[in-house]
């Protein structure tokens, strides 16, 4: 890896770096808001009137017993599932839409087009640079991620026990759009994607990597999962199950003695605590690495 020239920025005044930002960014920033408030807008209704509506069709099917002209409300049924999955299929997204922006657009462009350069020529020493394309995009990333979990929790909360078709607390898409795992998966796809753009200096490579990178950290996190908290187990003579709204992690065994291992509702934030304590660690040292390769890239003396 070849050094970059990074000269003292000249002593003229010095644009505000993170208007700058805002502004050289600003097609990404208005599809990021549009994403935010029409995601926020459908869950905000999911847990009214929405779940309402499904709850009272709901209601009306097991009215109907076994009855062949009995009439209930389907299509509220299905608007309360549908929008539900595109909600958190929208917030599922974000991890792998900031990591290739960051990677394509944020720093990968820059550094290959030139404009990291004349930047810390004219107005900012490196490390500057990157801390505010890092900060900036973190504080209005972690912003809207919070936004989105919350009330993606609460559009879940209000369908359960109530619409017979909402998800389980330990599905997928749920679990983890629906609380701070989504926030902290959204900040270590900032850092995959801007550590990719460091590294290779190319806007579609770095693209690439930043998006790979992100499933990967995605895919990893669904694996250790189930391990991240202690489980509870049942075992006994014959066939044993886990009680009622439990994930279950294993089972088996033989006629002899059958066991189960699950995690009950109750370990519902346990989980997303530690889910997310692990991510910000890997968030931390994936920032980390961004100023060792930026040092590596101008120099000591140009990153001060």
């Amino acid at each position: 890896m070849t050094a970059l020239s990074a000269p003292a920025p000249a002593p003229t005044a010095r644009p505000h770096l993170t208007r700058w930002l805002l502004r050289l960014h600003r097609p990404a920033l208005y599809v990021w808001a549009a994403l935010v408030l029409l995601t926020a807008t459908v869950l905000i209704l999911l847990q009214g009137p929405f779940a309402d509506a499904a709850a009272e069709g709901w209601r009306q099917y097991d009215s109907c017993g076994f009855s062949a002209k009995c009439s209930y409300d389907q299509s509220a049924i299905l608007r309360y599932k549908d929008w539900y999955n595109y909600t958190t299929l929208a917030a599922a997204a974000v991890p792998f839409l900031t990591g290739a922006w960051a990677g394509g657009a944020l720093l990968g462009s820059e550094l290959e087009s030139g404009t990291a350069q004349l930047s810390w020529a004219q107005s900012s020493t490196p490390v500057r640079w990157l801390t505010v394309r890092l900060a900036t995009p973190a504080a209005l990333v972690t912003a809207g991620t919070a936004l989105l979990a919350w009330l993606h929790h609460l559009a879940w909360a209000a369908g359960r026990g109530r619409v017979h078709s909402a998800k389980d607390w330990y599905d997928v898409g749920t679990f983890h759009t629906g609380g701070p795992t989504l926030v902290a998966l959204s900040l270590a796809g900032l850092a995959t994607g801007a550590l990719a753009g460091l590294v290779l200096r190319r806007s579609l490579p770095a693209l690439g990597v930043g998006l790979l990178l992100s499933g990967l950290i995605w895919g990893t996190t669904l694996l250790l999962l189930p391990h991240l908290w202690p489980t509870l187990s049942r075992s006994g003579h014959g066939y044993v199950t886990s009680p009622a709204g439990s994930w279950t992690v294993s089972q088996g065994g033989n006629a002899a003695q059958y066991h189960v291992t699950y995690h009950p509702y109750s370990h519902y934030w346990p989980l997303q605590l530690t889910a997310t304590a692990l991510l910000l660690a890997v968030t931390a040292v994936l920032t980390a690495a961004c100023y060792l390769v930026l040092r590596r890239l101008t120099g000591r003396a140009a990153t001060r």
